[in-house]
């Protein structure tokens, strides 16, 4: 007997670094952020996750499959979005009885990123936006991305403004049924195209403190906190939003910095303290900071998430100051390509050099890369599950 039909679609979706930063949740069934958030979102050149969703009546349960390895999906994040996802299918095929009755078959998911996992570089994000864009795909749903971003926010929060390309916005909202907690673009790449990043991957092992179990503490034990999420960042929302609008890359360095210092504050206010950074990430603090002295004004801002991972970003006519001192630190490290051949290992004047020795060596690789796109459909001949509904590895 023939196997039943496979039916499937495959997307990329990118990372999102947040410059105003998500951090305790209102609601922990909803996945509801007690503030709002603003990130960029990166290329997919450089950093993505392709996800092919594939559902059959041959296939017995749910499952997935993450760079390579099988991977969980009873818990209750991942069952909320397929229930979202074949009931918005279910909904079409009621309308339309000649469509084949795709929300009764289980989903077999072959998800893979090109970058380390739960090393503080939102592979999160980028997988469950990649994950619901696929599914969505191969349901042929016709909900707009920021009503897909609800969903995406229920398998993990910053993973709704992954969605988009460009500089989006994730906004709290007010709602207890979390209806209104959705993300929207703030601005497309194009707006912006001359913002670049330099990550500088500190440690790809996993994290300590998972971010969910951060979170929870945070919320619950920091001083600090109730005035970070009702004053701070409401008022930094707004202000980034203008930087952006603008193009103002000093305001726009100035709030990144802030906000994520005053993140990691009230980690350290947590009980018992959490700390992401290390003396690596500590380090790269003070270069930014000693390069914008140098500069005379800001053309570098760091930020961190729940890592030890630098993000620096900048923009393009700055490149040679901020990378040329880098590379000068990191000249050895993995990820100094031909495109950045021509950018000199060298420091700008005026700069102490001093600054750079407790990075030397604390730097395993550096992912080079810039403001980007949101999920991109991928061809069918490009699926990462065989003929049969097996797995099989990306090309």
């Amino acid at each position: 007997m023939a196997n039943p039909s496979i039916y499937h679609a495959t997307a990329t979706a990118p990372v999102n670094i947040a410059v105003i930063k998500y951090w305790g949740k209102a609601s922990t069934k909803l996945n509801t952020p007690t503030n709002s958030s603003l990130s960029v979102t990166l290329s997919q050149d450089d950093l993505r996750t392709i996800t092919t969703a594939s559902c059959s009546a041959s296939f017995e349960s749910d499952a997935l499959w993450l760079n390579g390895a099988p991977h969980d999906v009873s818990g209750a994040r991942s069952q909320a979005c397929f229930a979202e996802l074949r009931a918005l299918r279910k909904a079409k095929e009621d309308k339309d009885s000649s469509l084949p009755p795709l929300s009764t078959y289980k989903l077999h998911l072959i998800s893979e990123n090109n970058f380390p996992t739960a090393a503080g570089l939102a592979s999160s994000a980028a997988g469950f936006a990649a994950f619901v864009r696929a599914i969505a795909d191969l349901y042929e749903l016709d909900e707009s991305p920021t009503e897909l971003s609800r969903i995406a926010r229920q398998g993990s929060g910053s993973a709704c403004r992954s969605l988009f390309g460009g500089y989006v916005a994730w906004e709290k909202g007010d709602r207890e049924d979390g209806q209104d907690s959705l993300a929207v673009q703030v601005a497309p790449m194009s707006h912006w195209p001359t913002m670049r990043a330099a990550i500088l991957v500190i440690s790809d092992a996993k994290k300590g403190v998972s971010s969910t179990t951060g979170m929870q503490a945070t919320v619950a034990t920091s001083t600090l906190f109730p005035n970070r999420a009702n004053v701070v960042v409401p008022a930094r929302m707004e202000a980034m939003k203008k930087a952006i609008a603008e193009k103002d890359f000093e305001t726009f360095a100035e709030l990144t910095m802030a906000d994520s210092n005053s993140f990691h504050a009230v980690c350290l206010d947590t009980i018992p303290p959490i700390f992401y950074m290390n003396d690596t990430s500590r380090a790269a603090v003070r270069v930014v900071e000693e390069i914008n002295r140098s500069a005379g004004k800001k053309v570098a801002a760091y930020t961190f998430d729940a890592g030890p991972n630098a993000v620096i970003y900048y923009e393009e006519s700055n490149q040679q100051i901020v990378l040329g001192t880098l590379k000068k630190a990191t000249v050895d490290v993995t990820g100094w390509s031909d495109g950045y051949a021509h950018i000199n290992a060298a420091v700008p004047e005026g700069f102490d050099e001093m600054f750079l020795k407790p990075l030397v060596g604390g730097v395993s690789r550096i992912i080079l890369t810039g403001v980007g796109t949101g999920p991109l459909k991928v061809p069918k001949e490009k699926a990462l599950i065989d003929e049969q509904g097996n797995p099989r590895t990306a090309t």
